[in-house]
Order: structure tokens, then sequence, then C-alpha cells
């Protein structure tokens, strides 16, 4: 008698090691007690919903709605297995579900409750001491129709400024970059007016007297500022090259010109000892007062005048490109006389056109020019027709100007290169606690905040350019993905904070070089490192026979690192 042999088999990659880190930071829980589930509703909880839906984005890569059913399908035994449900239908997961989630994601007071419990838990969790924060902003482009009243508008943007277009305020933990407070808000709001919300926000998360915010130039408004010192917190910021602040940085620099003004330098560890010049700088102090809320603040702030040793560099090099570009356009406006080569024939246009050239370039009283009149006499008769020995006849003068040279004015652009690369920092924290060199490297690092903007908008999770068209949509699906971001950022930042308690360094990330260790692997690479784990299920007519791909030595290192144990994988050959 014969039986028909009957084989399945799931990808199950890093799909465990995902789910469990999730149910260590107790997001289903934390989503199923402020989204309950109605009386009728039948299936997943909406917090397993929304975890399970989160354990496929970053598997897979792939934010989109539709593929998560499929991928559930073919991932039944996995899942019932790695979060203990007794059922997980592919039903649950269909397009109107995932719908209904993100409009429930959507809400701003519900998102807020469960963003202040989930970072309480972790702070907890993961034995976190928050000290410093960061704030940012970055725009989503789409290709939307907009109104009035949509969050889609046209505004400044670095991705696409002929799409409307989305603003998200984000505040991070350092040096985690961990996400605290996720806001979106119409494309067109200017940014200063965002981070005094998105602070309050983060200061009912962390109740920590003292904090460090760091942000950009937007940060720097006085209100802002004055907010801050008033509720006993700290602040650092560069100052915009706006107001009196260009005039204040000119006096500054020129101080150092006078050598009235000693500078530090902040230096940059190359390893093995050595290190790199990569800045100088001083402070000054000054007093400043402010109205907040109707009560007068004064205080102390610290002015960190800086010079970027590259960034001087930098502009050292823009500015001879642009005196080369305005020398070239100057010389290319007075052309040999032919056809087609309009002429300058007044020297008020020929002053007009240089100006335009000059200020075009930014280089106004760095070069200067020397020309020649030029004129050509011609004899023509008066009138039409031929012409006769007692026909009148007029000189006619054509008169053009030619530039003959353009000249570099060497002191005035060799004291426009001393001003090159000085940027001012302000803080009201005190120097023992934060200095120069100390407040230089901690806003170098604003990297962290832009490296969880570039893993939003690109790989892994691609919101970037955004498809999806109704608006609580999009505020769910960005919602949902900065809990993708916290995922990311806390697997990343165990594992490292792990590794150099250790003194240890992971061998076989890198797939060219498998011999090379490293101390600061990201995600990516431990996710990446899962890849073609698969359970085999052969089903026989009396018993089914389960089979796991044996976990390598680094795969249970991985786990031990994040605190979870092979038996996530193992058991899935016993899982009844």
């Amino acid at each position: 008698m014969t039986h028909e042999l009957h084989i399945t088999t799931e990808r199950i990659d890093d799909i465990p090691l995902l789910l469990a880190t999730m149910q260590q930071m107790g997001l289903p829980e934390i989503v199923d007690s402020h989204l309950p589930r109605h009386g009728l509703h039948q299936g997943v909880s909406w917090g397993w919903m929304l975890t399970i839906w989160l354990a496929h984005i970053l598997s897979q890569g792939d934010h989109r709605k539709l593929p998560v059913q499929g991928w559930v399908a073919q991932a039944q035994e996995t899942l019932r297995a790695a979060t203990g449900l007794n059922e997980v239908r592919a039903l649950d997961f269909s397009d109107d579900r995932l719908t209904l989630l993100l409009r429930r994601l959507s809400r701003s007071a519900t998102w807020q409750a469960i963003e202040q419990e989930l970072h309480g838990r972790l702070l907890r969790v993961y034995s976190l001491a928050p000290e410093r924060v960061r704030l940012d902003t970055t725009t989503v482009s789409g290709y939307h129709t907009g109104g009035e009243e949509s969050l889609f508008q046209f505004g400044h943007s670095k991705d696409d400024p002929t799409l409307r277009q989305v603003k998200v305020m984000m505040a991070a933990l350092d040096p985690l970059g961990l996400p605290l407070v996720t806001q979106v808000v119409s494309g067109q709001r200017a940014d200063d007016p965002l981070y005094l919300p998105a602070i309050e926000q983060v200061l009912q998360v962390v109740e920590r007297p003292g904090l460090l915010f760091v942000g950009d130039c937007k940060m720097s408004a006085l209100d802002t500022r004055a907010w801050l010192q008033q509720r006993g917190h700290h602040y650092l910021c560069p100052l915009p090259l706006t107001g009196h602040t260009a005039s204040d940085l000119a006096g500054w620099v020129a101080a150092v010109a006078d050598e009235a003004a000693r500078l530090q330098e902040v230096r940059l560890p190359t390893g093995e000892g050595e290190s790199v010049l990569w800045a100088k700088g001083y402070e000054v102090t000054r007093h400043l007062q402010a109205e907040v809320a109707g009560t007068e603040v004064t205080w102390t702030e610290r002015v960190l005048v800086v010079r970027s040793e590259s960034q001087r560099q930098r502009a050292q090099a823009a500015l001879e490109r642009r005196l080369e570009r305005a020398t070239a356009e100057l010389l290319a406006l007075t052309p040999a006389p032919g056809r087609g080569r309009r002429q300058v024939r007044s020297a008020e246009a020929l002053q007009t056109r240089v100006a335009a050239v000059l200020r075009h370039h930014e280089v106004e009283g760095l070069l200067t020019y020397t020309c020649e009149r030029q004129e050509t006499r011609q004899v023509k008769y008066v009138g039409r027709g031929r012409g006769g020995p007692v026909r009148p006849q007029q000189e006619v003068v054509t008169v053009r100007y030619q530039i003959t040279g353009v000249q570099r004015q060497e002191e005035a652009i060799a004291a426009q290169a001393q001003t090159l690369g000085w940027r001012a920092y302000v803080t009201n924290a005190p120097a023992e606690q934060l200095d120069l060199v100390q407040a230089v490297l901690a806003y170098r690092d604003e990297w962290l905040i832009e490296r969880g903007f570039h893993r939003l908008k690109g790989a892994p999770l691609s919101l970037d350019p955004l498809f999806v068209k109704r608006e609580d949509q999009v505020v769910g699906l960005i919602h949902l993905l900065s809990l993708a971001m916290r995922v990311l950022a806390l697997i990343e930042f165990v594992v490292r904070r792990q590794l150099q308690q250790n003194g240890e360094q992971l061998t076989g990330l890198i797939p060219n070089n498998p011999k090379k260790g490293i101390d600061n692997p990201t995600t990516e690479r431990l996710l990446k490192a899962f890849d073609h784990m698969t359970l085999t299920i052969v089903h026989l007519p009396d018993r089914m026979i389960r089979y796991v791909t044996p976990l390598s030595a680094l795969q249970v290192r991985i786990l031990e690192l994040l605190g979870l144990s092979p038996a996530l994988y193992t058991d899935l050959a016993k899982f009844p």
C-alpha cells in the first residue's frame, strides 16, 4: 500500500529573532492595551498583527500591504511557534485588515500613548540612561494632488522639490539613535516651531533633569533656548548666519586674527594611538534674557566659535571655483564682433552685467576688471537711394566696450579666506559637563539621527517615494515604520554594547573577508547572517518529521549577545 509523501518548507530566516526582540520590547502587549479589540473581532489581536507585520517588513525589506498575506500563509508553522499563538491566519493580514490597523495608528492621542508606554519600558528593560536627545526633521515626497487642508504640500525639500511632501519631526536618544518621538505634519511647515512640541513630548517619557538637546540651527530660536533654560535642561546647536549673528561672527573671527583669542584644538583618533586635527576654536560668554509664558528668563550662554579644518578646505576650494567661473563669465561678456554676438554699447550696461555676475558667484569685492571703449566711424549718405555729389552725408559712430582683463584682489581674497570654515555654536551647559571639545564632538555625531532617516527613506524600510494615497494611511505607515526603526536601533545597540563590554569581535559577518572581526556590526549585517534558514516538515501517515537548518556558531553567538536562546530555532523542530 502506497501513501503520497507531502513535504512543506518554510523560510524562517530572521523571523524568530525579530519576533523575540519585539516581545522583549513588550510591543504586542503595549499596542493591545491602547488598541482594544472589538467584541466581534476575530483572529489575532492588533498588537500581534502589528508585530508580525513588522517582522515581515524587516525581514523582507518591503512595507507594502499586498505581499503580507501570502508571506504569512507560507510561514504558518514558524509564526505559530515563535508567537505562541494557537492560530495565525493569513486572512488576518489582508489588505483591509492592515488598512484598519494603520488608520488606528494614525490617531495622535493613541500614538502618543503607545510611544510613551513603549519607551518607559525600553528604558527599564535595556537599562538605558538618557542624557542626550537629538532632534531633526526630514521630508517624504509622494505623487499626491494635495489641497489647502492636505498634509501634502510643496515646501523646502532636499529630495525632490517638484513633488508634494509631508514633514516628519523626530527626536532620538543618543547613542542608540533610538526614536523617542515621531510627529507627522504638513510639508510646508517651517522647522522652527516643531522643536518645542517634540521636546515637550520627550519630557513626558524621560522624566530627568539636565537633559542635553542637540539640534541644527533651526532649534536655535531664542524662545526654544529660553524654554529649555527655564525648565532646567541644556541645549547645543549652531547659530544661523542671519540677523546679528553674521556681524557677531565676523567680530569673533577677527579676534582670532588679532591673536586676542587662544584657539583650542579638537583632534579625532585615527587608531593605533594617533589622532588628526579636526577643528580649532575658542569660546566666549554672553548674557541673554527672554520672556517665557509671561516670566522673564535670564541666563549666561556659552558661544563656541569653531573652525572645521575639512570645512575650511572645502570652502576654500569652492571659493576658488567661484572665482574661476566668475572670471570666465566676465571675459565672455564682451565677445569679439561677429554674426550673432551681442555687443555692450554703454558703460552702464557693462557695469550692470558685471555686478550681476559677481553677485551670482558671491565674489563681490574679490574681482575687478579693466575695459576699453572702442569706436568705429563710418560715413554714410543721409536717407535712401544712390549717392551723388550733392547728397548730404553723415558720420556714424558705433561704440562697443571690451573687457581687457580681470584682476584678483588678493588681499580681499585672503581676508575672506580667513573667515571660511567658522561657525558659532551655543549652549547653556556648564563647561564642567560639556567643554568645547566635547561639544564639537557631540554635534559632529548628528549623523546618528540622519542614519535613522536614511533607514526610513531608503533600505530597508524604503518609505520614499510615498505611494500611499490616504492621509490617515500615510501617518499610520510612518508611525509603523518608526517602530521598525526602534527595533533596528535596539538590536544594534545591544549587540555592540555586549561586544564592547566583553572586548570581543564578531567574525564571519563580512562575506568577502570572513576572518575579519568587527565590534560595531549593523543590524542589517546581523540579520543577513540568518539568511537561508528553513523549516522542513515531512508529513507521514502516522507522524510528522520536522527539520530546521542547524545554527552556525556565528548565529548562536548573535542570539546570545541579544540575550536570546538558540532554542528559538531548535525548538521549531519539536513544535507539535
